[in-house]
Formats: structure tokens, sequence, C-alpha cells
């Protein structure tokens, strides 16, 4: 066997599905190498890296997590353990990939150690969780949850179909991951959204004419997080931020929030960062019955059942000219901000819902009095949408790269 698989789960409640899936493994010619993340109860069987060993690697000794019998703080615990152990073993090239299982607490200590694993290692966890929520648990790393259907407390007709599935394909990223074809291409970051779309494909191929490869992440709270995560981890050389309307979430209390910290990882990296306002004119809720009342007055766009539009005010543009600028301000490495004075994105225009040069006059006057020397400022009489505006900033992040 070549592979070998870390299987993380609880062995005082799930030691048999485990003993189920170490065998599946074999079958499929992989390894599997136990962790033991349980607490309370005895294990089924002596895991490789015991629950003694997990809890000491989170400094907190096993002894002192039972007695406190602090359920929220042992699952915590857990799991910065287990994200050492992964780690270590990583680094130490004993294990290929992951697969967790277990109810609510195995599946926070299972998520919370492959999410300290880089992404392109396989990861999965089967969970009836799975069928929920997940961001929580996945958060910007690449972890495929599986929906266990029924609990995987027990191994019965239903549930050996779906632990198969599960263990063979997590088998199946092991073995045939060493034959994806690598790059020694730069990677860039850029950021879309359905209304930067032309302006982000536009300046996509002048890049990859320019030899890069480009990571593009969906601006949707996750899509931000994720770059900026790899921009931390050091992948990424440089980032195009065409589409910063997360800003607008976080503000206007929408849905896609990025948080507080969106747009500071490239400055903090050092590497040459181009911020546009793109798509700051939208702030993005639930189905339209989820806008907030306070906002019912207000331009408002059904995008599609799921998800509502609202315009950005003239108040809110220019709270998020002044955040942008203060984030720009802080980076220590190349930096530029282009306005594209013709309108935000493609509902920002003459004709368009979302048309409104007041408003973007505003975010456009924060952001320039806010700058300081420093961030390189360009005012471009075009919209976002425009060819040259596209090959504008495309060859701008050529240049400052270049430097």
């Amino acid at each position: 066997m070549n592979s070998t698989v870390a299987v993380l789960a609880t062995l005082d409640t799930r030691g048999r599905e485990v003993q189920f899936v170490r065998e599946v493994l074999r079958l499929a010619e992989c390894g599997a190498l136990v962790v033991d993340t349980g607490v309370l109860g005895e294990p089924l069987f002596e895991a490789d890296v015991s629950r003694e060993a997990v809890a000491n690697a989170s400094g907190q000794p096993l002894t002192e997590l039972a007695a406190v019998r602090d359920r929220h703080g042992a699952i915590a615990a857990m799991g910065r353990g287990a994200a050492v152990v992964l780690r270590k073993l990583l680094n130490d090239g004993t294990i290929d990939g992951a697969l967790g299982m277990g109810g609510a607490a195995g599946t926070a200590i299972a998520a919370a150690a492959m999410r300290a694993l880089p992404v392109g290692f396989p990861k999965l966890i089967v969970s009836a969780v799975a069928s929920g929520d997940t961001r929580p648990y996945v958060g910007t790393r690449d972890i495929t949850m599986m929906y266990s259907v029924v609990d995987t407390a027990g191994v019965n007709k239903l549930s050996r179909c779906i632990l198969t599935n599960a263990a063979n394909a997590v088998a199946g990223m092991v073995k045939f991951r060493r034959h994806v074809v690598e790059t020694d291409k730069p990677l860039v970051g850029v950021t879309t959204a359905g209304p930067t779309t032309a302006c982000v494909e536009r300046a996509r191929k002048t890049l990859e004419a320019a030899g890069y490869e480009l990571l593009v992440f969906r601006a949707r709270g996750m899509g931000g997080n994720a770059m900026e995560d790899l921009v931390r981890d050091g992948l990424i050389v440089g980032v195009l931020d065409i589409t910063t309307s997360e800003l607008a979430d976080e503000i206007a209390g929408g849905v896609f929030s990025a948080g507080t910290r969106r747009l500071l990882a490239p400055g903090e990296a050092g590497i040459p960062h181009v911020i546009v306002p793109g798509a700051l004119d939208i702030a993005r809720f639930g189905p339209i019955h989820t806008v907030p009342q306070k906002y019912r007055d207000r331009s408002i766009y059904v995008h599609t059942p799921n998800i509502t539009l609202m315009r950005t005010s003239e108040h809110e543009c220019e709270m998020l000219g002044r955040d942008l600028a203060r984030k720009a301000n802080k980076a220590t490495g190349p930096v530029a901000v282009v306005l594209p004075l013709k309108g935000l994105s493609a509902m920002d225009k003459e004709g368009q819902p979302f048309y409104d040069p007041e408003a973007d006059a505003a975010l456009f006057r924060a952001i320039e009095e806010t700058l300081t020397d420093r961030v390189r400022l360009e005012k471009l009489d075009l919209h976002i949408n425009d060819p040259q505006f596209a090959d504008f900033i495309a060859q701008l992040f050529i240049e400052m790269a270049k430097k």
C-alpha cells in the first residue's frame, strides 16, 4: 500500500464504523491511520494516535478535559490538537488524505483539524450535519462534506453503502492526485461577480497572455476569505481586486460579508494589490421577504428567488469609500486604487436599476479624501465593464508586479 488515509473519529461512539472504513480502505489498497478524538467513553480499540496524544497536542491533558466536563471546551481543544497532529503527519509525509466521521461533535473536531491542511490535500467528512449550513465546518478549505442520511453511529445496510462510498471517494482522491499537472506560473487572485464579469474576463485574457495563472474567486463572503487565506499561505503573488462588494454586505448587513478584515491580507503580505470598488453599488440579501424592513423603500431588485439585491445609499457609499481607503493605506507593498467614474457594475449605468451618480460620487470623494499619498490613485472616465477599463487595470497590475 503506497498511500495512507488519516481516519478521525471518536472511538468510543464510532469504533465499529472506523473498523468498517479501515477495511474498505484496505480493499482500495490504501492504509488507514486512525486518530481517536474521543474524550469520555472507552475506545473500542487502540488507535494509531491516541486521544491522550491529541489532547496533549492541544496543550490540555485529557484528564483535565474529562474532569471539567465542558463539552464545548473539549470539542475546541480536541479540534486544535487534531489539527496539530494532522499537520505533523502531513509534514512527515505519513498521510496522503484525511477522512472524518461523526455527529455534531465529531464533525466539528474533524473539520477543525482539516481546515489546518492545505488546499488540494484530499479531505472528506461524512456526517449527518452535512445537509445543513456547512460554512462553519468547511471555512475556506476544500473539505468535501458527504451527507450520511442516517446517523453514522452503527453499521447497517444503508450506512455500509454510504461509508463505503466515502472511503472509496477518499481513496480515489489520494490515488489519482499524482496525475494533477503542476504549473510554475505565478498565481494571481482575482475577485468576480455577475455584474463585473465582463471586466474580469477581459482582464483575465491580458494577464494570462502575460504569463500569469489566475485564481478567480466569487465575491460571496467565503470567496474573499478563501482568496485572502491563500495570500497568507504564500500561494498568491498578487491580487486584482475587481469586485469588492463583500464590503457592502458587511456595512449594510447583507448575506455575503467577508468580515471586517477583507482587503487587508495582500497589504500585510506586501504583494501587488490593485483595488477596484467593483459592485459596491450592491448589497445582497436572501429571498425578498428577508430584506430588513428598514430597507423596504430602497431600490430593490429580485435577482433570483433566493437572492435579492439592494442599491447602496449615498451615506453607505461614503462609509464604504472610507473603509476601502483606510485598508489600502495599511498596505506594506505596492497598492493602487482605480475608480470607474461612469459606474461600478452592470446594474450601475444609465438606464439600469441601480444607476445613481450621486451615490457613486460620494464613494469616490470619500476614497480620494481618505487615501494617503503612498497609495496610487487612478480615476478613469469609464464604466467598470468598458474594455478600456479592464485593459488599464490589467496593465497596471503587470507594471506593479514587475517592479
